[in-house]
Order: C-alpha cells, then structure tokens, then sequence
C-alpha cells in the first residue's frame, strides 16, 4: 500500500527529510485507522485525506498542518480518539483536527441547529489557528471534486453550503483558485441544468470569439513594447457562476455579459502598472465610470490590482486587469501565501494583518452569542461584502460591506464608539445615521457618554458585528428593565387587591415561581412586564397561598409613568402621550407596557380585554422631553417659517421635524413641526405663543389614527 504515500512525496520537496518521515507516520496511522473503509465511489477512503493532503502540499504548508490534513476524519469516522493524536503527533495537530472535525456524535434539536453549531466551532477554531480552515477548504474542494456518486439530494445540500459559507471564506482568505472552483461546483450540483446550458454557451462563445480575443492579445502586447513596457499578457475567462450571478442580479442574457473575457497584463513593478494603464487607455478608450484602483486601496483580503473596462475593436467591451508580479501571486495565494513565499513582503504581511482582524471580528460576535444559527446569520453576512472603501478622520482606510451605513463605521471603529454614537458627519456634512456609505466617504462620528444603541437601528444596519452587539445590547438591556417593571407592575396589583398585604415570604416566591415553570424571580417579573403574565392573576396567585385575602373590594393603585423606562414602556406612536395627558397602559405581549391617551381612538378595539389595561398616571416631574406634532396654518408670506421656528424656539423647545404642505393656488400654506415639550402645559404655552403671530391662521396638536391620517385636537 506505499505507493499510495509514494504519490504524495514529490510534492513534500519543499520539506526536510524529518518532516517527510513524520507525514508518513501521520499518513501510516491514518491508513490503518481508515482500513476497510471505501468512500462511495469504490475508493479506499485513504486516498481522500492523501488528496487534501497533497491540495495543501502545493500551498507549501507546514508539517503539521499535512499531518491533520491525514488525519482529519480519524476521530470522526474511526475508533482512534483525539487523546491518541496528541500522544503521537503533539498538541497542534490534535488542535487542528479537532477544529476541523464535525460534531456527529452531540445531538441537536434540528439538522439546521446542527449545522449551525458544527460551523461555529470550526470557524472559532479557525480565529485561533487559520490553518482548521485551509485544512477544511482542501477537504471540501476535494469533496467537491469527486461528489458525482453522492445521491442527488445530499449533493444539493452541500453544494448550497459550499455557495454560503465555504466559497465565501475562500474568497475572504485571498484564496482565489480555491473561491472560483468551489463557486463552479457549487453551481453545477445545485443547478445542474442552468450550468450545462451556461457551460455550453460560454464554449460556443469562446470558438466564435478566439480570433477576436488572439488579434486583441496581441494588440495590447505590441502597444506596451512599443512603450518599452515589460509585460505578460494573458487571456482571462470569467469562471461560469460569476456569469450565472451576473446575469441574476443586473437580469441579464447571455450576450449582455460583456466581460466574459478580458485580459491579465502582469508587469514588473507598481509604477508600470500606471504607465501600462495609460498607455493601453491611449489604444482602446475607457468605457467611463468602469476604472477601478485596488493597488492604492487595497481590497479586504488584499487583493491589488488595476481594473478598466475599454471599448475594444468593433466596439466590443473587453476587461483588463493590470498587476505586478507579487500582486498576481498574492491574488492566487491569498493567506496561504505566507507558506508559499517565506519573506518580509509588506504585501503578505498586510494579508496577514488585515486576515487577523476579521478572525479576531469572529471572536468579538461569538462573545456576544452563544445561539449558533445566529451566530452564522452573523457571519454570512460578513461574508458577502461586495466592499466600499471610506476613510476616518485620520485618513486610515477602512472597508465595509456595500450597503453599510454610519452605524456599521462605528461599530467597525469599536464596540464602544457603536454603543456611543449619537451622530456623524460625512464629508464634513452632519448626515442620518443610517446614511449608506459611498466610495471615498469621509466619516466622522460623534459620542457621547451617556448614549446607548437603538432597536430601530436593526432596521438598517448590515454587518454581522453591527447587528451582534445592538442585539446583545437590547437583550440585556431588555431582560433588566423588564424585570424591574414587572416587580412595579406585580407590587400595584398586589397594593390593588389588598394594601394592606405583607411582603411575601420565600417559600411563597419559590412555589409561584416553580408552579409557572420559570427559575427565578426575574423570570417571573420580566414575564409580567412583557405580557406574558398579568400580575393581578401572579397577585392572586401570591396571596392565595400566603393565606392573606381580606375580602374587601380595593381600588386599583394607578402606576406612575416617567417616560424615560426605556424599552419596556413605550409611548404610543398613535397619540404620542405627554405629561398633562390622561392615560392608560396596555401591557402587549411582545412589547412591554404601551402608554396610550385616555381618548385614544385605537385603543377602543382593545378595551373588551381589560385585564391588560391598567391605570396610569405621570410622575410629578417626569424630567423629561417629549414628541409631539403640530399643524400650523399660515398666510404665503415670506419669511413665515422663519418666524414660526423662533418663536418656537423661544418657548425652550427644540424642533425634531418640519414640513411643509402648500394648498394649490390658495393664500395659505400648511406647516408640520415634530417639536419637543416637558408636558401639556409647555406646549399650551408654545400654542399661545403661536398664535400671536400675525401670519398664523390656526394652530392644531395632531394625533396619529390607525389608517394613517391625522385627528386633530385644538
């Protein structure tokens, strides 16, 4: 059975005889741990780790790295344990394969919880050692490579998680080869019908266009040697899901897909790359807006390179790619450059940092996470980040998925900075916080010590670390404030029922707690808060079994409201209660407690439930600022909202919105203001100051409805 190890010894040459001998002791082990096991295909199963072995020989990887690669399903499929791996090949190996082995042997509730679970260990494992991942792409490139026995419906589902998660890594790491043939097998398993019909096009394609791309070819190659520009030219084909994904996303055919071939120029040097641009620009036209420089910022996983876009002969796009040398072998290699080519490239040492930090992203989610199918919802995100580059005041660059907003910058920057911005400024322009960020932003983002992060920011945000930690924060955030309503709530109830009622004893609390299902109190009490419970059912309940009831009929105690609880009260968005306002409280299942204005007009579908209504009144000096809109009708006079913003501001109120409604041809415009108050009487006073003005018609508050219109209160 040697020659099968024999098979693997040309490409060890770049080790030394002590490391060949202990990968054939790896190898040895492995063989006689995997004998009598055949994968689907009739094979020995020896010769898939010797196959993933040999993928990560050709990346020059070290020893230890090709000993797991060998032994990378012996503690799964095998009787060998991972205690025997460390006696004999060291601590590292055993890490690696451990990290890159599933969790067959753990039962989960669902294949998806599974599946979820199996990646956040491998990719955590990866953010220790970036080897589990090399290991784990050579496995499944392999894998993926010899897939046709598979039955059809296993085939499917490994190649949809090739497309989410493994491709994606490979492309993230600046594993170029690896990211592209991943994508093509991904596609071919999953759509197998669209890719032969593709794959037959792009052949057909390539016949017709052969002379066209040869006589292109050689125009570009005498151009630059006319300019005495060293250089390697190259033919280049779009691999054929790139093509499939294109003509998804922009609804394209075949023969729209302009790019399809395009051409590699790989020079000497950085400054030649320019001069080479220039001089093929000066042979065939730029097509506008189609130039790209990757060399002066990089992409996220390093890649350099120039990009253009030209109107070629006939007026037929083609693409060029413009290099040096070690910017062609870097986009190749990506990280498993580092193994490849042992030097002091800044280039590779860049990959290396800028790889290290989104590892170390993967850690800070994880930390937030112990759920693993959010856990990967995070990642996959991250995944697919088609980058914009923007700069931070300091001028350092940074990269962020397309699509991200001021509140990704932030939490990019850091944790703290995203649980503390309040504002930004881009390009030098106070902007939204949810703002998308464009190429060449210049971002700039305002704290402040006391803020903190938003649900509504859910709404908007893209990156995984973005949404990990505003989701971490409400939960926590959440769970605490809950609890100390739903104590407030219960204490009300038990206060309604009998005032005179002592505090429960433990053992009380304990048998209420257990008799619900819940562990503790604070289950108990954020229960209450959320809806999940009503605390005159927990207060009945609490003095039933401590044996108190007096028997008289008692008045509801009204709960007093200061307007600043957080996420477990809420102001409604339909009549946008402040203090002076009568008001009730709903309590919602999902949401907490919902503060509505006794007259209210949605509340009166929900009044045939009146458990869930409580009584509600206004602390004294709730302390304070709230929303509420305003309508303003004025003569067309100029300067008229001019006039009415000072007064408002006059009155010590800060104005949150405005807009502006102009009656056709009619003498009167309509004036909308969100405007802060401390209550009903601070807006009483802005009232009559408003009125005063001589261009003031009538002065309306305004009352959102269920069907979206406005009811007015004078």
């Amino acid at each position: 059975m040697m020659h099968e190890f024999e098979s693997l010894r040309p490409a060890l040459a770049y080790l030394s005889t002590d490391e060949v001998g202990t990968i054939e002791k790896a190898y040895e082990f492995s063989r006689s741990a995997h004998d009598g096991q055949f994968r689907k295909s009739g094979e020995p199963y020896i010769s898939h780790p010797l196959a993933v072995a040999g993928l990560l020989a050709s990346w020059h990887l070290d020893t230890q790295t090709l000993c797991a690669a060998l032994l990378h399903d012996v503690v799964e499929d095998t009787p060998a344990t991972a205690g025997e791996i460390e006696t004999r090949f060291g601590k590292p190996v055993s890490m690696l394969v451990e990290g890159v082995s599933k969790l067959e042997k753990l039962s989960f509730a669902s294949e998806q919880q599974a599946q979820a679970e199996n990646f956040r260990k491998m990719l955590l494992a990866m953010a220790q050692d970036v080897r589990v991942i090399l290991v784990k792409l050579a496995d499944r490139l392999h894998n993926m490579r010899t897939m046709e026995s598979m039955p059809a419906e296993k085939r499917k589902r490994i190649a949809k998680e090739t497309l989410e998660i493994y491709a994606p890594i490979a492309n993230r790491l600046g594993l170029h080869s690896v990211y592209q043939e991943l994508e093509d097998h991904g596609f071919h398993y999953s759509h197998p019908n669209r890719y032969q019909v593709l794959a037959k096009a792009v052949k057909a394609a390539r016949g017709n266009r052969r002379e066209l791309v040869d006589k292109v070819r050689i125009a570009l190659q005498e151009k630059l040697d006319h300019c005495k520009i060293e250089a390697t030219i190259t033919g280049r084909e779009k691999h054929l899901y790139s093509i499939y994904r294109k003509m998804q996303e922009k609804n394209l055919a075949f023969s729209e897909v302009f790019d399809i071939y395009g051409f590699r120029v790989v020079v000497n040097d950085q400054p030649n790359c320019y001069l080479a641009l220039g001089a093929l620009h000066a042979l065939y036209k730029p097509i506008p807006g189609k130039f790209k420089d990757y060399i002066a910022i990089s992409k996220a996983n390093g890649y350099q390179s120039l990009h253009s876009i030209l109107f070629g002969p006939n007026g037929i796009p083609i693409e060029i790619q413009i290099r040096t040398t070690d910017m062609n072998r870097l986009a190749e290699s990506g990280v498993a450059s580092h193994w490849m080519y042992k030097s002091a490239d800044a280039a590779l040492n860049d990959v290396q940092t800028r790889t290290h930090r989104w590892l170390q992203s993967l850690l800070d989610i994880q930390a937030d996470h112990g759920d693993s199918p959010e856990f990967l919802e995070h990642i996959k995100v991250d995944l697919f980040p088609d980058e914009v580059y923007v700069f931070t005041p300091r001028g350092t660059i940074m990269a962020l998925p397309r699509g991200a907003t001021a509140v990704d910058f932030a939490f990019a920057v850091h944790t703290d900075v995203g649980h503390q911005c309040i504002a930004v400024k881009i390009n030098y322009e106070l902007m939204p916080l949810r703002t998308q960020l464009r190429n060449g932003d210049h971002v700039e983002i305002l704290t402040a010590s006391n803020a903190s992060p938003n649900a509504a920011w859910l709404n908007f945000v893209v990156t995984g670390k973005a949404r990990s930690h505003i989701r971490n924060y409400l939960r926590n955030t959440r769970v605490e404030e809950a609890a100390a309503l739903g104590e407030r709530l219960l204490n009300n109830a038990i206060a309604a029922l009998n005032p005179e009622a002592t505090v429960p004893d433990t053992a009380v609390w304990e048998r209420i707690v257990r008799d619900h299902g819940l562990q503790t109190r604070q289950e108990l009490f954020a229960g209450i808060a959320l809806g999940r419970k009503l605390p005159l059912v927990i207060a009945h309940q609490l003095l039933h079994v401590q044996g108190e009831k007096t028997g008289e009929p008692a008045h509801p105690h009204a709960i007093s409201i200061r307007g600043t609880e957080g996420i477990a009260v809420e102001l409604a968005q339909c009549c946008h209660p402040i203090p002076g306002d009568p008001i009730l409280g709903f309590i919602h299942k999902e949401r907490g407690l919902i503060i509505h204005t006794h007259d209210c007009p949605s509340i009166r579908a929900f009044r045939i439930d009146p458990d869930k209504w409580l009584d509600a009144e206004w602390e004294p000096e709730p302390g304070h600022m709230f929303d509420v809109s305003i309508k303003v009708v004025v003569g067309n006079q100029r300067g008229v909202l001019a006039n009415v913003s000072a007064a408002i501001a006059e009155h010590g109120s800060n104005i949150g919105n405005v807009a502006m409604e102009e009656e056709d041809g009619g003498p009167y415009t309509v004036l909308f203001f969100t405007v802060q108050v401390e209550n009903r009487i601070h807006l009483a006073r802005i009232m009559r100051g408003l009125r005063t003005l001589p261009d003031v018609v009538r002065i309306f508050r305004i009352k959102g409805r269920k069907d979206g219109r406005a009811a007015q209160s004078q």
